[in-house]
């Protein structure tokens, strides 16, 4: 399954495109795709907590533009858009 993570914000910096790609044997969980951006930055970023906490703390976007929780599986190849908190005052 491939799943094409667009890029938002802050989150931009995990990339030189405005999106990443997974390929993924099964279907998976928000929550646990989260998992797998975090391995994408131990490996590509050593570790770097900032960019850590940008995908805790981030909201993810269904490829129909609704806001999902960290129990939405995804089960097919689609987008999924990563929305970082917005700091402002």
């Amino acid at each position: 399954m491939k799943i094409k993570l667009e890029l938002f914000g802050t989150s931009r910096e995990f990339s030189n495109k405005d999106h990443l790609e997974f390929n993924l044997k099964e279907k998976i969980s928000i929550k646990d795709f989260r998992k797998e951006i975090i391995n994408y930055v131990d490996q590509n970023f050593k570790g770097n907590e900032n960019f850590k906490k940008i995908i805790e703390t981030s909201a993810f976007c269904s490829e129909n533009n609704n806001i999902v929780n960290d129990n939405y599986k995804i089960i097919k190849d689609q987008k999924i858009s990563i929305i970082p908190p917005i700091g402002g005052g």
